[in-house]
């Protein structure tokens, strides 16, 4: 954590330096996280503290598919609650069952999102289509090579990958295919899951309070987002003054209301 700090530091003392303008702290869930989306996260097990939920922003928006070291599998359980209410459910395998490629076919066809589970450190070939996702149109269908086989590919698949290897050593052919998420528990998180655990046994009014300023706080930014966009709207769809033309000024009066209400 320390390390990780000083790192910070120094990148934005060289922003600074170079006039790149940057925040004076760095967080990931600042910038790239939804409030909703991330309490929902936790809810399916996904621990609370940043580390974990940085992993999660990444597992979510990364190009690549991830490959999460999971000793503790708190991964495994966050991705089947997280996945097991899309539609169709969730398939899971191993590597070492004799009909995984059947599985994985089926999922690709249906969109169903995926996790292999409990992987070594090296993968099976039949995987790696699907890894670097090498989707082509056939007849006018998204379709992929799934060993001999040309399977449909549906646009909602998800894949995921985990392994219980607490230290793997992945070759470059391996980690450039993936996203290498570590989902370890650290001190501070355990501190903060701890924490977590103690109030919503303790004092469980807090966590309920929690949650509806979460929902509160997401649904205030989504309110103001469409204020902004309905602003910009009017002042480039207006001709001439803008205080000549009575629709806009409403506009705008709307606007601040419902500002000054969030």
């Amino acid at each position: 954590g320390l390390f990780r700090d000083d790192i910070q530091t120094t990148w934005i003392a060289q922003c600074k330096d170079m006039k790149v303008p940057c925040s004076p702290v760095f967080s990931l869930i600042d910038t790239l996280g939804d409030p909703v989306a991330i309490r929902q996260w936790n809810i399916d097990g996904l621990p609370k503290d940043s580390f974990s939920v940085d992993n999660g922003i990444i597992t979510s928006m990364a190009r690549r598919w991830p490959l999460m070291i999971d000793p503790q599998e708190q991964a495994n359980k966050w991705v089947k609650n997280m996945s097991k209410k899309v539609g169709g459910g969730m398939v899971t395998f191993k590597l070492s069952d004799g009909d995984f490629a059947r599985s994985l076919e089926n999922a690709l066809q249906f969109g169903n999102p995926t996790l292999c589970e409990d992987v070594k450190e090296d993968l099976d070939p039949m995987l790696e289509p699907v890894l670097l996702k090498q989707v082509f149109k056939s007849g006018g269908v998204l379709s992929i090579k799934l060993g001999d086989s040309v399977v449909e590919y549906h646009k909602s698949f998800k894949f995921y990958v985990t392994t219980k290897l607490r230290n793997p050593h992945y070759l470059p052919e391996v980690s450039v295919k993936v996203t290498l998420l570590n989902f370890m528990i650290t001190p501070e998180g355990l501190e903060d899951q701890l924490l977590g655990i103690v109030v919503l046994k303790e004092r469980p009014e807090l966590e309920e309070e929690k949650m509806q300023l979460v929902l509160e706080a997401a649904e205030n930014k989504r309110l103001l987002k469409e204020v902004e966009d309905r602003i910009l709207h009017t002042l480039s769809a207006s001709q001439g003054n803008i205080l000549d033309d009575p629709e806009a000024i409403a506009v705008l009066a709307q606007a601040k209301v419902i500002g000054d209400e969030v």
